[in-house]
């Protein structure tokens, strides 16, 4: 493949819309699988399709925003840029190549509610016992624990969250505890890629002339 990958962050919103809007207009939001639906480059999620339940923020929560699985902070702090200390990620995407090159590969962005994209901020990845926040956003199951700064995504998307920050790590030098590193593999293991994940890697890599290892090993090809 000759490498087209999108030089920025918008630009790689902008390649992804044109996905969603058309060879993948059947994939639905990362964590809720709610449909989306298109005011011209405007995402929507039809909430209501899925019994999601605004937490706290309404115009968040009616919006598509993409999300980053490895978040842009992580990507910044653990590659040591001085430039987030100095002006955050804003200063980073202007002034740093590869931070911006990271920031926009699009097998780490997926479409998200806006108010879920939020409240993970930039919170690990985790699974605990019991059941907190199981129904704050009503049918979507997605846990958000904001005392201890962690995230369990629902089974469904385990294993996309996985390949995704396994890949980023690989592909950027961005080291992983083994805590996190056995979590996310064994995410990988235990929730194959669906045939959506499978479709939705093909198109991108064909924008991004990268593919991310992960998901064609999960996909069998």
């Amino acid at each position: 493949m000759q490498a087209t990958q999108p030089t920025s962050y918008p630009k790689a919103k902008k390649e992804l819309v044109k996905l969603y809007q058309g060879k993948l207009k059947d994939q639905t939001t990362i964590y809720c699988e709610a449909p989306i639906k298109w005011q011209g480059k405007k995402g929507l999620p039809e909430l209501d399709r899925i019994g999601y339940q605004v937490r706290k923020q309404p115009t968040r929560a009616n919006r598509i925003e993409w999300e980053h699985v490895m978040p842009a902070y992580n990507i910044a702090r653990q590659g040591n840029l001085a430039c987030w200390k100095e002006g955050g990620r804003k200063n980073c995407s202007k002034n740093d190549p590869w931070f911006r090159k990271a920031e926009a590969d699009m097998h780490n962005l997926f479409p998200s509610i806006g108010e879920v994209n939020g409240d993970r901020s930039n919170y690990r990845f985790s699974a605990w016992r019991g059941n907190p926040g199981m129904d704050m956003y009503g049918n979507c199951p997605m846990k958000i624990d904001f005392k201890n700064k962690q995230a369990e995504p629902p089974d469904g998307a385990k294993g996309t969250a996985a390949r995704a920050y396994l890949y980023m790590s690989d592909q950027y030098g961005i080291s992983l505890s083994k805590e996190q590193s056995r979590l996310l593999s064994a995410w990988d293991r235990m929730y194959p890629a669906t045939k959506h994940e499978c479709a939705r890697h093909s198109e991108v890599a064909k924008v991004m002339g990268v593919q991310n290892q992960y998901v064609v090993r999960s996909c069998g090809k």
